[in-house]
């Protein structure tokens, strides 16, 4: 089995962070890591909102999060642990993960309250 690439702290850019963190669902599935500390099962982060993200994609995501070095990878048998980064990039870039995972918070809020009080349309 080909070895899962982690980047030293040191090579990890705020580019990559940027563009891994652009994507919602990537954001989401990195803040639900993050909470947790580790997650066992892939599927476990399947669920975005009421949306299912299909196993491809959700590979993929976990592919560029973890080329972003937003997170850590392990194989256990068949199961595949995943671990936040968190505490690293935030040495390295203080403030921007915690900035860019509020933001999504944020807007996620605006949009449930403007959505309540909108006039009907």
């Amino acid at each position: 089995m080909r070895p899962l690439f982690h980047p030293a702290i040191e090579d990890v850019s705020p580019e990559a962070v940027l563009h891994a963190l652009s994507d919602p669902s990537r954001a989401a599935i990195f803040a639900n890591i993050m909470r947790a500390g580790c997650v066992e099962a892939c599927s476990a982060l399947s669920a975005v909102g009421d949306r299912v993200i299909p196993k491809s994609s959700l590979s993929n995501h976990f592919k560029v999060l973890r080329e972003a070095g937003l997170i850590r990878s392990e194989r256990h048998g068949i199961e595949m642990r995943n671990y936040s980064r968190w505490a690293e990039v935030n040495a390295r870039f203080p403030g921007l993960l915690a900035a860019i995972i509020n933001a999504y918070a944020s807007d996620a809020g605006d949009t449930s309250r403007s959505s309540r009080t909108s006039p009907p349309g």
